[in-house]
């Protein structure tokens, strides 16, 4: 299970080293602007870039409870296929 909170922490953690690819078992990497990871053959069900969604707030708990970039990451991740609680 993905849990919304959780994975907007490791978005801000990737600020200025890349972008968060996702899977829908909770797996998250860093990976290089334009780099298409695969695991097991599958694709991430979404790649997130951190500066465009979490460099204008100046604390994560701000991040962590903006109600547009929560709603922004759970339809990202559901629309996907994945399942997606807010934590």
């Amino acid at each position: 299970m993905l849990y919304t909170r959780e994975i907007i922490k490791k978005i801000w953690d990737a600020q200025g080293y890349g972008n968060l690819a996702v899977w829908a078992d909770g797996t998250t990497v860093v990976i290089a602007p334009g780099e298409s990871p695969k695991r097991d053959g599958k694709g991430p069900l979404a790649i997130f870039k951190p500066i465009p969604l979490v460099a204008g707030f100046s604390m994560l708990d701000f991040a962590t409870h903006d109600p547009d970039l929560l709603r922004l990451i759970e339809t990202t991740i559901r629309e996907a296929g994945g399942e997606i609680e807010r934590d």
